[in-house]
């Protein structure tokens, strides 16, 4: 009898892989994200954001929805091709403000044209008659905004540039950079037949920031913001800031620690505001680079304490408890788990679930033991899902079905694979993605997929698009390498930080060491290996094609060749600043060494180039430079700029499928061959 029914289940599996058929660029690129979820105050609703392609159009679709959790209603309130700002919960929970910014198609072929903005709308959407109404904003351009204490006021951040007057009516680089002022508004408003209408608009105070991530704090009668700028060489333009309504020309700093700070929250006493932040800063002597971590500020005595001091990962996410404490998302290692902190002297509790990425996690004062999440793996396409209590955690059930056809393709297995770096001994890991059918078989085809940042990591998660396609590569028949090198993020602040003065040598001995190890194991076929990377992913990929000739493609996205002129051209040289050691005056000498510039004639690797046209993070000049240069070499070399991107590719969702859709040809032309270009 047991054989029996071991062998129905072996038919069936049989039967339903069969019935299965391989993953396609069409079903990658059809993919739903979720850009937020939040509870309501009463802990009734969710409040989720989804953002999918919109083909016909050239643009995303972005929707917003509310969840009952008691009826399992699912309710879309808008749908556009326009963007929300802030979707946010009155203290009541019975409405939900959003800005949104509405477009208007026109005929241009440029995208940003095409899009062209037409104006900005507060939206309020009623829980109770399921309506959504609108007061169109006169004034400049909004940014952020936060209820008051009721639902009949907000505040409001409107950003606008100041105009310095001289002779010529120039204003110079630095002044362009640094010129925005935000004011910030209160509104008031009244509602007659479910209706609202604008009472008043009072403006408040004006102060020379861009302000981003904007709370109230009515025990304080306070606002909290960050600051923040586009040009990203001065951490000090990167803080928190109060302001006392009661005392409203008192502007006061709360931060001054040289990082990033992310994600502000009030904490549900409203005595302590939390926000997570990671550092960057680095001179000839002094080093100091963090992974994200959480921090907890005590609003009456201006102390601030880190919460997750024993969790050696990175924090990625987080959310307060409502009886104190927080609920975290770390990542450790390839896994980002849910952890809790009760207090700040407690140590921290991992929750048992599933194995995989956790994502937007939220909860409710109204149902302290439950949560809302977002959730992926390897084999498990993302979705949004709930649980009463958060100790049966692996009992939650998705609450949405957005990426349902994927679930009805093959998704190619995954596993963790790890090998040593023989000179320092030290362990490294990554993700293989195997070929359909093939995970017990040897002498694959390799594609090294590396991942950018470089303080990023690739983990066991499902997120299909230009950036992360390891399953779609290995569903076309490569083995996928996806290696977290020394600088990855996840494995300790001192694993961070190794690759400091040498950005490059360092990660592709890790990075080289692996595909050695898969050769040594038999896994991997010598003869047909290849590589590429965005961003610092590209960065290695232009340096590893200069230091061997073992791969027969390349795949180079966003990518520098000559690191002192990038950084003078990118929005972030604060990265240069303490990846190299210091300026380019201080250390030229790593500035060169590890700049591929240098080494361009020792090429033999056939390269397909990608770039955004308006990236301002790498300048499209590194692309174009590598092109040029490897033309005249007589190397196999393309080069795709797409119109109107910058380096996140987002603007048409055409052209991240385009990238993909043309790096899968490359490696198809290239990577099987055995002759090298001489």
């Amino acid at each position: 009898m047991i054989l029996i029914i071991s062998l129905s289940i072996i038919f069936c599996v049989g039967q339903s892989l069969q019935t299965k058929s391989n993953l396609t660029l069409d079903d990658f690129f059809n993919n739903t994200e979720f850009a937020s979820l939040s509870f309501s105050p009463t802990g009734q609703h969710l409040l989720y954001q989804t953002m999918r392609p919109a083909w016909n159009s050239n643009a995303y679709e972005y929707t917003l929805w509310v969840y009952n959790i008691d009826s399992y209603k699912k309710t879309s309130i808008i749908s556009t091709l326009g963007y929300f700002l802030s979707p946010r919960w009155s203290p009541s929970g019975n409405t939900i403000a959003f800005i949104h910014t509405e477009y208007l198609l026109s005929n241009s072929t440029d995208d940003h044209q095409r899009l062209s903005e037409k104006s900005y709308y507060i939206y309020f959407y009623s829980i109770l008659t399921e309506e959504l109404h609108t007061i169109e904003n006169t004034l400049e351009r909004p940014s952020t905004f936060a209820w008051s204490d009721q639902d009949s006021s907000l505040f409001l951040v409107t950003s606008t540039s100041r105009f310095v007057n001289n002779d010529e009516d120039i204003l110079a680089y630095r002044e362009q950079i640094n010129n925005h002022i935000s004011t910030i508004h209160r509104l008031d408003f009244d509602w007659t037949n479910d209706r609202p209408s604008l009472r008043q608009f009072t403006p408040i105070i004006t102060v020379p920031l861009r302000l981003s991530d904007f709370l109230y704090v009515p025990l304080e009668q306070k606002l909290i913001f960050l600051s923040t700028s586009p040009l990203i060489d001065d951490l000090n333009s990167f803080e928190i800031y109060s302001i006392d309504l009661r005392n409203q020309s008192l502007l006061t700093r709360l931060t001054h620690n040289q990082g990033f700070e992310i994600g502000l929250q009030l904490s549900p006493s409203g005595k302590h505001l939390l926000f997570r932040n990671y550092t960057r800063r680095s001179s000839r002597t002094i080093f100091h680079d963090t992974q994200r971590r959480l921090y907890s500020l005590d609003l009456t005595n201006g102390h601030t304490e880190r919460y997750g001091s024993d969790f050696l990962g990175n924090i990625v996410g987080y959310v307060p408890k409502s009886d104190g404490g927080v609920y975290f998302l770390g990542q450790h290692k390839t896994n980002v788990g849910i952890y809790t902190q009760q207090s700040l002297e407690d140590t921290t509790v991992h929750h048992l679930g599933w194995e995989g990425t956790y994502e937007h996690i939220s909860s409710s004062i109204n149902r302290p033991q439950a949560i809302a999440f977002a959730y992926s793996s390897f084999d498990r396409p993302k979705e949004i899902y709930y649980v009463d209590d958060i100790k049966q955690l692996q009992f939650a059930k998705a609450i949405t079905n957005e990426n349902q056809h994927l679930t009805e393709r093959i998704i190619p297995k995954a596993t963790v694979y790890q090998w040593k770096d023989e000179v320092s001994n030290e362990t490294i890991e990554g993700i293989l993605h195997y070929p359909p059918g093939k995970d017990q078989e040897d002498n694959l085809p390799l594609f090294v997929l590396m991942h950018g940042g470089p303080y990023d990591a690739s983990v066991n998660s499902f997120f299909a698009g230009w950036y992360t396609w390891a399953p779609l590569a290995a569903a076309h028949g490569w083995l996928v390498l996806e290696p977290n090198f020394r600088g990855s993020s996840g494995y300790g602040d001192e694993f961070l930080d190794e690759i400091r003065r040498q950005p490059l040598t360092r990660s592709t001995r890790d990075i080289i060491s692996g595909v050695d190890q898969l050769i040594k194991d038999g896994i991997v076929d010598s003869n047909r290996l290849t590589i590429g990377g965005y961003s610092y992913g590209g960065f290695l990929t232009n340096w590893i094609i200069t230091q061997t000739d073992r791969f027969n493609a390349a795949l180079s996205g966003s990518g520098s060749i000559d690191h002192t002129s990038s950084w003078g051209t990118m929005d972030l040289p604060v990265l240069f600043h303490h990846l190299f050691g210091g300026y380019p005056w201080d250390e030229s000498h790593i500035y060169q060494t590890q700049s591929p510039i240098f080494q361009l004639d020792r090429i033999r690797t056939p390269t397909l180039i990608v770039t955004g046209e308006k990236d301002i993070r790498v300048d499209p000049a590194q692309s174009y430079m590598l092109e040029r240069s490897l033309h005249y070499l007589g190397v196999p070399v393309n080069l795709i700029v797409f119109p109107g991107e910058g380096h996140e590719l987002s603007v048409n969702p055409w052209h991240g499928k385009i990238k993909v859709r043309e790096e899968l040809k490359w490696l198809q032309k290239y990577g099987h061959r055995t002759a090298k270009f001489y």
